[in-house]
């Protein structure tokens, strides 16, 4: 088996062409699959500052990196006005730097993360483990999903 070097699913190796993103395999490469790890991580715990919230997805995306999570669940919430909170678009800002980075691959606003997304359709393609989510299909404004 190969993994695709652009959605990282396993191909047989006589494709041409990945069946999952189209992409040609030319670039792939042998390698063992990795095993899916999933980890929930409660950054809102204690009602704690910006600062120390944001200390705490650092200090989560980076144990992840580490440990080989392959997905990173971070509940942030989405702030008592109903507006959404500073801790949640503070995140999603630095997820998007780390991104930038090339320290985290994506990252998934829990309000998108239904079946008929795009994007999540190619995630549950590589992480077949989180169709069963409870988050799946429930637009939870409180949450962001983040690939490692």
């Amino acid at each position: 088996m190969n993994l695709c070097h652009v959605c990282g699913n396993a191909i047989q190796l006589s494709c041409s062409k990945c069946p999952f993103c189209g992409c040609e395999t030319e670039h792939s490469t042998q390698v063992a699959k990795k095993e899916f790890r999933h980890k929930v991580v409660n950054l809102e715990s204690g009602r704690p500052d910006v600062e120390t919230a944001l200390g705490r997805m650092d200090v989560a995306v980076e144990e992840a990196v580490r440990t080989g999570i392959s997905v990173l669940t971070l509940i942030h919430g989405y702030g008592s006005s109903g507006k959404g909170g500073v801790i949640r678009s503070e995140c999603r800002k630095n997820l998007d730097f780390l991104r930038s980075r090339g320290r985290i691959s994506e990252f998934i606003p829990g309000e998108v993360f239904n079946r008929k997304s795009g994007s999540v359709k190619t995630f549950l393609r590589r992480f077949p483990q989180m169709s069963t989510d409870k988050n799946l299909n429930r637009g939870n404004k409180g949450i962001t999903l983040v690939v490692i």
